[in-house]
């Protein structure tokens, strides 16, 4: 356990790096604490962290070398993780222009929306690949450093996208008319878009 401090410091510092920055998830939470209260951003934010952990957990177990052996693996979950963005940020832009309080629960991300789009997301692989690259090492103790790991990544990004649904919820004094929310809803959408097509472009 002690052998496992040196190494974790560092990892919490990374981990809370990745999951702070503004990128797709961040932004989903953002949109739909925003548009339907904080409550609605809490099974996202679970979701999504508890998937990415998973994913740490899966690549330390040696799913990793999936990605890295099949890139026809990787291109295919990079295009449906992209269209699955792309359609979500059609479904915000177009989003009717109405109070906030009066809009249906049809359609929300929810929990499990947020956990498969982080399996089916290259980028969400390539950071559990390298958190176990460069922070779990190959000697003896290393299936509990990777559990230690995933766990870490769990506690640590969970805040961090509370603090996206904070941000959203506190949004709502600015969003007083129909109008000031389909704004921001469109932004949303846009911003969600470049963050989708970016792993494309890079």
């Amino acid at each position: 356990m002690l052998s496992t401090l040196p190494t974790l410091l560092p990892f919490l510092l990374f981990a809370f790096v990745a999951s702070i920055t503004p990128g797709p998830t961040n932004i989903l939470v953002f949109s739909n604490s925003a548009r339907y209260g904080l409550t609605a951003a809490l099974p996202i934010i679970l979701g999504a962290c508890a998937a990415a952990a998973l994913l740490v957990l899966a690549v330390g177990s040696g799913a990793g070398p999936l990605l890295t052996q099949l890139p026809g693996v990787q291109h295919a979950m990079q295009a449906f993780g992209v269209a699955w963005l792309s359609y979500l940020a059609w479904q915000i832009y177009r989003a009717p222009a109405v109070e906030l309080g009066a809009q249906e629960s049809r359609g929300r991300l929810g929990l499990t929306g947020a956990a498969g789009l982080q399996l089916v997301n290259p980028k969400t692989w390539m950071m559990a690949l390298a958190v176990v690259s460069v922070f779990a090492g190959d000697s003896e103790g290393r299936v509990t450093r990777v559990l230690i790991l995933s766990l870490a990544f769990f506690l640590v990004s969970l805040p961090c996208l509370g603090v996206w649904a904070l941000l959203g919820a506190g949004s709502t004094r600015w969003l007083r008319s129909p109008r000031a929310l389909q704004r921001l809803n469109r932004v949303m959408a846009v911003l969600l878009l470049v963050s989708a097509w970016s792993s494309i472009w890079a």
